[in-house]
């Protein structure tokens, strides 16, 4: 496949959709019946809506939008810590477009630029850096956020801040990693799932090997898959063949983008520059053990949280917020209370309505409430 209308070819796509039934119909397939994959990757969970391919699924087949937006999972604590930054008089604080609208405690970074805050958006922490190179006399805070997909650029600026001596540049650290995450799922007694569909970026950078585990200890069939409809048709054909043939292991559908050792230059840089944390804090998802980086000593002196002594206090989603329980597959996100009413992309309450790629607010834009 040479051009993106391969991907989207409906031809092919009926051709996989009529594998995907046959599959379904297996008599092992029908005795475990319904059969829960989960999209790791909030990628796949706009694609999935954008494409009703849920729609196009065998009834006994669901798919669960699982915890793959790293905006989606920000605590809102966190939020508070950007706001209490940004809020100081010399400060620039920036960030990518989606972090604006997540909700804090009180108000969003976009109602603090409002309101008369220095906050900036930017495309990459590069964009960042050359803003502090133009304000030596103002403190430039980054707040970097992502998976593995991000973290490189991230490491690779602060190595050029050291480098070039820029010494008020300043970074927020919220980056967080997939493979404890996925871990902490898999020994949730509250999640149910039976495959995966693994990460695309990620793995682009992280390669196959991390993922061994899913298979090998927990016997779930894991495919890497790129992000067009017919990739990800492919990609749950793929996880219902080794259902079938009860065989467990890590595959890579996505093999024209993602491959086996990964991209090793920024696997360096990441390991250069970060450490894991001891815990992080997911919203909807509680503290998860090593999910989280944060600056190695030797760029201490880039450190926000050291900077500007943050202390974060846990801030709670209101209770009618069910964004956990999405996040786990226990929802669908049109069953929580607040879907299409109290949070709307215009106006969130809950983070998976934030960003494009929450399955909240994909589900809003393509698919909405049968109700309304």
């Amino acid at each position: 496949m040479k051009f993106v209308d391969e991907f989207r070819d409906p031809a092919l796509a009926k051709q996989l959709l009529t594998r995907i039934a046959q599959r379904m119909a297996s008599p092992v397939l029908q005795a475990r019946a319904p059969i829960r994959i989960m999209e790791v990757c909030g990628g796949h969970t706009h694609s999935i809506f954008r494409y009703g391919l849920e729609a196009l699924l065998p009834q006994t087949l669901e798919l669960i939008h699982g915890p793959g937006c790293p905006v989606c999972v920000l605590p809102r604590e966190h939020v508070d810590d950007c706001l209490a930054i940004a809020a100081q008089p010399d400060v620039i604080f920036t960030t990518f477009g989606d972090a604006m609208r997540v909700p804090g405690s009180r108000q969003t970074l976009q109602q603090a630029r409002a309101g008369g805050a220095d906050i900036r958006m930017v495309y990459s922490p590069l964009d960042a850096l050359q803003i502090a190179r133009e304000n030596p006399q103002r403190r430039v805070v980054f707040f970097g956020l992502g998976f593995e997909t991000t973290m490189p650029a991230t490491a690779l600026t602060v190595q050029q801040a050291v480098g070039k001596q820029v010494d008020n540049f300043f970074l927020l650290c919220h980056h967080i990693t997939i493979v404890p995450t996925l871990k902490a799922l898999l020994d949730d007694e509250d999640v149910c799932v039976d495959a995966f569909i693994g990460p695309g970026h990620v793995s682009m950078v992280i390669g196959l090997e991390p993922y061994g585990f899913i298979a090998e200890q927990y016997r779930k069939p894991f495919i890497i898959s790129g992000f067009e409809p017919l990739d990800i048709l492919q990609s749950i054909l793929m996880l219902l063949d080794q259902l079938v043939e009860g065989r467990a292991e890590v595959g890579n559908q996505y093999s024209r983008v993602v491959h086996e050792q990964g991209n090793i230059q920024a696997q360096q840089a990441v390991a250069e520059v970060f450490e894991l944390r001891e815990r992080s804090a997911w919203r909807g998802l509680g503290e998860i053990d090593q999910s989280g980086v944060r600056l190695r000593t030797r760029y201490a002196a880039l450190d926000a949280e050291r900077e500007f002594a943050l202390r974060s206090t846990r801030v709670d989603d209101p209770a009618e917020c069910r964004c956990g329980e999405v996040l786990k597959g226990q929802l669908q996100p049109q069953q929580c209370p607040l879907f299409g009413s109290g949070c709307t992309p215009a106006q969130p309450m809950g983070a998976l309505m934030v960003s494009s790629e929450g399955a909240c607010a994909a589900c809003f834009q393509y698919q909405r409430n049968d109700s309304q």
